[in-house]
């Protein structure tokens, strides 16, 4: 078998209602899928950080992947990685560009062996996994009545646990509103909190402090993704655990935070991170260092597919009898906010039950994607 084609889809669904974090606003949600195909008519689709789709791939990769087995992940992920490795471009776009490549190669494996892409990791350890809802972003006018009825509204469809933004908010409105959320889901339900790299190591401190009563599960991003002195510091003067991880890239980038234990969590994003091939690596290397990987996804079925053939197969951390999310067994995150990519490109979206999302069985990523569906919402 032999890759022929490569083609990239910039998708963009733009949102009734914007919404922000500490560090953007947006009015529409984009995605960028790549489509690979081959001389026996599988076809295989990725998925990149917006930037690193087809146009992208074409130019730093064409030559290499054209004309190439696509079964030989290992030697095409080493050839990728060898073109950016020595200019140090490993990261940002080109190792999102290598993450698109890599699922899409996956999917194609699967397909060609009839297997799931858990399946072709080794056989998965369980058929679903835990996840949390993402929402609770900044919107305009949204305190309290419309956030607090979207916190219940989670509690209502079974999720067990949901996560909320700090740092786009001068501080004491910002505990404000998390007591808010806490009160309006009881003390049962897991709450996290994710600054999105707002803060210096004081003002995290200070807020992690002040949310020391209300039962954080987690405290996600911090400080700045790439500073590890300052998780440490955060880390050793907050109660609740300290999360990140989803905006590096490949295993080299998370060397450091697992050698010196700066996460208690790591949230590793399949689409940046190398795609399943590096994310492997990474999630064994800090199941290794005894520290629990909940996987980072925000994107289209095809990210939703792949994380969960990963997060299927890591074990837990550590070894328990009886491991629970949370606690020894990965919990994924799964985006709740609008998105007609999400639920507009596949023809059966991806639901939850009960808080588990089931892990496709069929070939490769197990998903069918709508290609009219994707072309009509592509600016390319």
């Amino acid at each position: 078998m032999r890759i022929t084609n490569i083609e990239g889809f910039n998708l963009s669904s733009p949102l009734e209602r914007p919404f922000g974090w500490s560090n953007g606003w947006i009015s529409a949600r984009v995605v960028d899928l790549i489509k690979i195909e081959t001389d026996e008519g599988i076809t295989g689709w990725g998925e990149g950080y917006v930037g690193a789709g087809g146009g992208f791939v074409r130019q730093h990769f064409g030559d290499l992947l054209i004309g190439a087995d696509p079964i030989n992940r290992n030697a095409l992920w080493q050839g990728m990685f060898a073109r950016v490795y020595n200019g140090n471009n490993a990261g940002g776009f080109a190792g999102s560009a290598i993450s698109a490549v890599d699922i899409a190669l996956w999917d194609i494996a699967g397909k060609a062996a009839c297997q799931s892409v858990s399946d072709l990791l080794g056989g998965r350890i369980r058929d679903k996994v835990a996840v949390y809802a993402t929402g609770l972003y900044y919107t305009e006018g949204e305190f309290p009545t419309r956030l607090l009825d979207e916190a219940r509204m989670y509690v209502e469809l079974g999720f067990k646990g949901m996560k909320t933004k700090v740092g786009g908010l001068p501080i004491a409105e910002d505990v404000r509103r998390v007591a808010a959320l806490r009160h309006a889901i009881g003390d049962n339900i897991r709450l996290m909190v994710d600054a999105n790299q707002a803060y210096p190591a004081a003002a995290a401190i200070r807020i992690g402090q002040q949310l020391a009563d209300l039962d954080i599960t987690w405290f996600e991003e911090p400080v700045n993704a790439k500073d590890v002195d300052a998780y440490l510091q955060v880390q050793a003067a907050v109660p609740m655990p300290v999360a990140g991880g989803e905006n590096l890239r490949t295993r080299y980038e998370f060397k450091d935070f697992f050698a010196r234990r700066a996460y208690d969590i790591a949230q590793p994003d399949v689409v940046n991170a190398g795609g399943i091939t590096e994310m492997r690596n990474i999630c064994m290397s800090a199941n290794a260092s005894g520290i629990l990987v909940n996987p980072h996804v925000w994107g289209s079925p095809v990210m939703i597919a792949a994380s969960l053939h990963l997060a299927a197969t890591i074990p837990p951390c550590p070894p328990a009898y009886d491991p629970r999310p949370y606690e020894q067994e990965p919990v994924m995150e799964f985006d709740r906010t609008p998105s007609g990519i999400r639920e507009g490109i596949i023809a059966e979206p991806f639901d939850q039950q009960d808080g588990f999302l089931e892990v496709p069985t069929g070939p490769g990523l197990g998903v069918e994607i709508d290609e009219e569906a994707v072309r009509h919402l592509s600016s390319d």
